[in-house]
């Protein structure tokens, strides 16, 4: 996996740094201090996965984020030091599909990572849930047309986007509906395409806001 860091503090780009070179499947490809360097980086080396800090000089990691994810250069994974913050909140509507707080262990920024890179979304476990529901709190009921598209969702793809909304990976999801992980991942494609989302996460604040049950599990 080809990773991008951006901090503007070198210290935990330095430890950042350390942790992922660390992994044998991990490559950090570059390292920016603000939101305008780590777009060019993405542009230049096309990482798998640009981690970035929401708060940065220059162009912030939400406008960054809006960057690289609208122009396809990369899936963006969210650091902050805060495990609510509106800087949080617009990254996720920028479509950034991951989001970690800077206080999570190797272990976990390793997990994210690679789960980032799989084409999944990541919320850190103790805020999964709290997020979505914050985020979708806050977010103004103006008329929104993946609402109106949800309709037009498959029975199968209504179960899935309502599995999203409980912020299950994708082997999850094909444990709890008997189906295979290749056959999920199919059905999430599906679903961003038909919604006109960017990401997995902007699918499960979705599910949230339209209070979709969970299904019973096959």
């Amino acid at each position: 996996m080809r990773v991008v860091l951006a901090d503007d503090q070198p210290a935990v780009r330095a430890g950042l740094r350390l942790i992922l070179t660390a992994a044998p499947d991990v490559e950090v490809v570059g390292e920016a201090g603000d939101g305008e360097e780590a777009v060019r980086l993405c542009r230049s080396s096309r990482p798998d996965v640009a981690v970035l800090d929401v708060r940065m000089p220059r162009l912030d990691g939400v406008a960054a984020t809006r960057e690289i994810v609208g122009d396809g250069l990369a899936d963006v994974l969210v650091l902050t030091t805060f495990d609510l913050d509106e800087y949080v909140f617009g990254a996720l509507r920028a479509g950034a599909a991951g989001f970690l707080l800077k206080d999570t262990d190797a272990a976990g920024l390793l997990t994210a990572v690679r789960t980032v890179a799989r084409g999944e979304g990541f919320i850190a476990p103790a805020v999964t849930r709290r997020l979505i529901r914050a985020f979708a709190a806050t977010t103004p009921a103006a008329p929104d047309p993946s609402r109106t598209a949800v309709d037009a969702l498959t029975p199968r793809e209504r179960d899935v986007l309502a599995c999203l909304g409980l912020g299950l990976s994708n082997q999850q999801i094909a444990d709890h509906l008997a189906m295979a992980e290749s056959t999920t991942k199919t059905h999430v494609s599906r679903i961003l395409a038909k919604l006109e989302l960017r990401s997995r996460v902007q699918a499960a604040i979705l599910a949230q806001e339209l209070g979709l049950p969970a299904p019973p599990a096959a």
